[in-house]
């Protein structure tokens, strides 16, 4: 194998490629990044569960396959010169790296027992801006349950219904669903559940631009393809909850918040909970304004939040931090909180309508004088 490369394509593709590498496997094969290299040099990192592959635009003289040690590969080609860089495989596996006037020779290892990613025919794709998917990832997987008794949900189901996609996750205690319309209608209805930690890996791939991204469909796989990049896992079986049937959608009371000063709130009030000092916020909603409290064994917290709309008095207990979550993944300034009761879930919504989203946390029962 013989080819070269500019150093910052080369070392951005490396950085993207090892998020995947087994960091121990028994499958020593796995701790390494694969190398092949034909028209063009496609390097793969692979876990078994989640795979990424970047194409690299690369000069290649002869064509071959390698694995390269992961953190010594990268470490070298990141402090190499910005300039172009050549990298040369002997028949004995032997390497060397050339940038400069740098050099560096180092064992590569055979590729002959790397296993092949799962195939996923590419076509009836569906695509999408990069950002719209980055919200869609961002706006909801805070949300996923890290509880393995239920593993369909430590992952974000995805639904294609024509003219939108939306992504839903859940964890017991909230949900965050999000969606986003197609400028042009797709011709499929699809349904699956992503791991969250592949959608971790795809969130650092995506960029905020209009550039447009895709998904294709497996029987057991997802494939994604972003730019350059290809990411494709194995996808989460079971049965998911039912969302549209858990959000209440007739909450009689209807409630307007600025997001920035519900949060400032809510962040003063939660400055003295903790892992080891835990305790639910007391929340008054009145008319026009909403009261928190918060008390521990060692400390007590006040404040207070102007809102528009009349609460009626309910009074209802939270958790702080599941309501922080979703206030900062919020994308308006302004949004809708609806509620019914003090024992009935709280939902937000988006008072923009451009903007199509919701989510929901259940309440905490408070007791008398907490």
């Amino acid at each position: 194998m013989k080819f070269t490369c500019e150093k910052t394509l080369l070392s951005n593709a490396i950085n993207i490629a090892a998020r995947t590498v087994s960091p121990k496997s028994s499958l020593t094969a796995l701790e390494g990044l694969y190398l092949k290299a034909d028209e063009t040099l496609q390097i793969t990192g692979f876990n078994l569960e989640t795979g990424i592959t970047v194409e690299v635009e690369a000069a290649v003289r002869e064509a071959g396959e390698v694995i390269m040690p992961t953190r010594m590969f990268a470490d070298i080609i990141r402090k190499l010169p910005d300039d172009t860089v050549s990298v040369q495989v002997d028949e004995k596996l032997r390497v060397q790296i050339r940038g400069g006037i740098s050099s560096f020779q180092i064992m590569a290892s055979s590729a002959d027992d790397y296993p092949e990613l799962p195939e996923v025919t590419k076509d009836r794709a569906v695509s999408l801006p990069q950002s719209a998917l980055r919200d869609l990832i961002s706006g909801t997987i805070f949300a996923v349950s890290e509880n393995q008794a239920k593993p369909i949900h430590t992952g974000c189901l995805m639904e294609v219904m024509g003219q939108s996609v939306t992504m839903v996750a859940v964890d017991g205690f909230r949900l965050a669903r999000k969606t986003y319309h197609f400028d042009q209608p797709q011709d499929q209805v699809l349904g699956f559940v992503v791991p969250s930690p592949a959608l971790k890996e795809l969130e650092k791939i995506l960029t905020d631009s209009d550039e447009l991204c895709s998904f294709c469909l497996g029987d057991k796989h997802i494939l994604f393809q972003v730019g350059g990049a290809t990411l494709v896992c194995r996808l989460l079986e079971g049965s998911f909850l039912d969302w549209r049937r858990v959000i209440p959608t007739n909450n009689p009371i209807k409630l307007v918040a600025n997001v920035s000063a519900l949060t400032a709130t809510l962040e003063r009030v939660g400055l003295i909970v903790s892992e080891k000092f835990k305790s639910p916020v007391r929340c008054l909603f009145s008319k026009d304004m909403a009261d928190f409290r918060t008390t521990t064994t060692i400390a007590s917290a006040h404040d207070c939040c102007q809102l528009s709309g009349d609460g009626g008095e309910i009074e209802i207990g939270f958790n702080c931090k599941y309501l922080l979550d979703a206030l900062k993944v919020l994308p308006t300034d302004e949004i809708c909180l609806e509620l019914s009761n003090g024992l009935s879930p709280i939902v937000m919504t988006p008072c923009d309508d451009k903007y199509d989203f919701a989510y929901m946390v259940l309440p905490v029962r408070l007791k008398a004088g907490e």
